[in-house]
């Protein structure tokens, strides 16, 4: 018996063959729209026009599902994109969600302001509470558990093999959001949820310059229905889009070790310090969720957000004066960014239970020398 290949392999080969023509090490980019038929109803390997398929994506979609051990990776346009399509396949007027009290702003929104207005209802929870979510969940009515872990941006570590057992017993679809620790360090899969999620625009893509998302699903039913919307709404992602996430997957799993060692040092420089009230980070073990992220975890991820003792104020002078870290939205480059949640991606979540506190701060932390990262927070902190 073939003996499994090694993740780093995996994320460097996995549907990367050479060019058969040139000898190209690099699959080339199939910049096209359309195909021509070798005859009326006779494709050339499948392709007909690129909303329905592109080399380039196939490129993607084997290397996405086989990082997640999954059957059935699809690409798309946005992480959003790829979440509608999943909540599209699985969903009809008057189901119900189960999500957690803290997930991606954009996630709730669109399951609460754009589903909702559909007649798709929901319950946050704490997911962490493996009774509080069983209590949640609707007999016949909750169709699927939504799981964020790390959550965002408060790092909550929760149980996903427990989650899955609850979820498969009421017969819910349990999906996993694994952008924060990226398949590197998390196999959602492998745990016994049916549905992982990314945001490839983050770790997967991994230097900020490329928007995209995926679903990976086991399911053939259910990866057939998310196929059909995928050719069927056109949410798919561009073949140059497709190509440089593929470029950055390559460098997975070498960056996340960066980033984890990056942020465990940050987080333990972080702990104690007069201005600060917490460190949000499981790699630290007051974490609530560390033994369970060490668990279920090969590394702890290189997210984690600060409070501040002086509120928002404070908050608002940290975020405004770090210089490597630069203020912006979004995550898992290889340079490092602050971000203010309550006004930044999380501003659509307030006066909901999803509201993140005004005096916390949240890091993506990148690969760059950790003793410039930690001069800069320490610059920071000076002026709050």
């Amino acid at each position: 018996m073939a003996r499994t290949r090694n993740f780093d392999t995996i994320a460097i080969h996995a549907g990367q063959e050479f060019d058969p023509t040139t000898g190209a090490v690099i699959p080339p980019i199939y910049q096209t729209s359309t195909y021509v038929q070798e005859s009326i109803g006779h494709l050339r390997g499948g392709y007909e026009y690129s909303r329905g398929g592109n080399p380039t994506r196939t490129v993607l979609e084997t290397l996405l599902a086989a990082l997640e051990g999954g059957k059935h990776g699809l690409s798309f346009a946005s992480g959003l994109a790829a979440e509608d399509t999943i909540l599209r396949a699985l969903l009809a007027p008057g189901d119900h969600i189960v999500l957690g009290n803290d997930v991606y702003g954009g996630t709730h929104r669109l399951i609460n302001r754009v589903h909702g207005a559909w007649g798709i209802l929901n319950s946050t929870v704490e997911m962490s509470d493996l009774a509080a979510v069983e209590q949640a969940i609707i007999p016949g009515e909750t169709k699927i558990l939504w799981v964020e872990t790390p959550s965002n941006p408060l790092m909550k570590v929760c149980d996903i093999a427990a989650l899955a057992r609850i979820g498969h017993r009421f017969g819910v679809t349990v999906i996993v959001d694994n952008t924060f620790a990226s398949p590197a360090l998390q196999q959602p899969l492998a745990l016994g949820a049916d549905v992982v999620v990314h945001s490839t625009t983050k770790y997967l893509g991994g230097h900020s310059d490329v928007l995209g998302g995926a679903l990976i699903i086991n399911d053939d039913e259910l990866a057939e229905k998310a196929q059909f919307l995928q050719f069927a709404a056109g949410p798919v992602s561009a073949p140059m889009d497709a190509w440089l996430t593929v470029r950055g997957i390559k460098t997975l799993s070498v960056r996340m070790d960066r980033h984890c060692s990056n942020a465990q040092a940050i987080a333990e420089h972080l702990q104690g310090h007069p201005a600060i009230d917490r460190v949000y980070y499981p790699g630290l073990p007051t974490h609530p969720g560390h033994e369970l992220a060490k668990k279920q975890m090969s590394g702890f991820g290189g997210m984690l957000s600060i409070s501040f003792v002086g509120g928002a104020a404070a908050a608002r002078s940290f975020a405004e004066a770090t210089q490597l870290f630069q203020l912006a939205e979004s995550l898992g480059g290889v340079e490092s960014l602050v971000n203010y949640p309550s006004e930044m991606t999380h501003a659509s979540v307030r006066g909901t239970e999803l509201e993140v506190a005004d005096n916390i701060i949240r890091l993506s932390v990148g690969i760059e020398g950790v003793a410039d990262l930690i001069d800069d927070i320490d610059r920071a902190l000076a002026v709050v």
